[in-house]
């Protein structure tokens, strides 16, 4: 092994400790700022966290003992909210399938080299910004004060942030796309949704349908999430069922066996289906 030349020993030695250092600030405030954070929440908050963390497990104690006690209910239970099951996945569903055509759309349109107009490029990549920025349960509140609740605000919140946050991820893999098949549609006068549709589509299509397949898992958790505010589903029957508090905990057990069972069987099969697109 080649001993290093004394200033090089000495200019690496120096470069080593200049990188403990900042790593070692960056730690210390890191740090600062989780205190900081922690006691500024601890002072806000109306139960202290050290106290309450005794009383971590009494709750979900108190509703798996009431559920085990009444587990002859849970088969009924079970089968009585199938149906917002099923509507819970055909939101998330509908969600994916508009939410992932916009964003289609949007991709190819923010794509350079592949923009219809690259002038425009920069306003549809801020518009896909937007979409992302603006969590689902915020537009759906929105939706519910102006059309009233029901399926239909949580349909139309969860599409357009999936439109946002699918255009992001479709964008990126449509920026690696080979512009060659592109160029020799060009060249023999075909327009650009010819151009997309035949050159760019099917090197693409593998991850995008990979990207919408796992967009569909999150868009499933959201679209129960959702129940809680009034937009239907299986989370609006987990709504209910805990408000009502003691006497109804084996009927908040049976919902969440009910969600995950759905969502294990639906990741298994996502991940499966992806799996073999992504290796073609």
């Amino acid at each position: 092994m080649v001993d290093l030349a004394p200033a090089h020993r000495d200019a690496y030695l120096e470069l080593a400790r200049r990188r403990r250092l900042y790593g070692g600030l960056l730690l210390v405030i890191f740090v600062a700022m989780m205190a900081a954070g922690f006691r500024l929440a601890e002072s806000r908050n109306a139960g202290g966290f050290v106290d309450g963390l005794p009383m971590v497990l009494a709750f979900p104690s108190e509703v798996l003992a009431e559920a085990w006690q009444k587990r002859a209910n849970l088969p009924g239970l079970l089968m009585a909210h199938l149906p917002s099951l099923v509507e819970t996945l055909n939101i998330a569903a509908v969600s994916t399938l508009l939410g992932g055509l916009v964003a289609m759309g949007l991709a190819l349109l923010s794509t350079r080299g592949l923009a219809r107009w690259p002038r425009l490029t920069g306003v549809f990549r801020r518009l896909m910004d937007a979409l992302r920025a603006v969590p689902e349960i915020v537009i759906a509140l929105v939706l519910i004060y102006i059309l009233g609740g029901g399926p239909v605000p949580a349909v139309i919140a969860i599409s357009l942030h999936t439109a946002g946050a699918l255009g992001k991820l479709f964008s990126e893999v449509a920026e690696n796309a080979d512009l060659k098949p592109v160029e020799g549609l060009a060249s023999v006068g075909a327009g650009w949704g010819q151009q997309m549709g035949l050159g760019v589509l099917p090197q693409v299509a593998p991850n995008w349908l990979s990207y919408a397949l796992m967009r569909f898992e999150i868009n499933l958790r959201a679209s129960a999430i959702l129940g809680f505010v009034g937009s239907g589903g299986i989370g609006y029957d987990l709504k209910l069922a805990m408000q009502w508090g003691g006497g109804r905990y084996d009927e908040v057990v049976a919902i969440f066996l009910l969600l995950f069972v759905a969502i294990v069987v639906i990741d298994r099969i996502s991940d499966h289906a992806r799996g073999r697109l992504v290796r073609g």
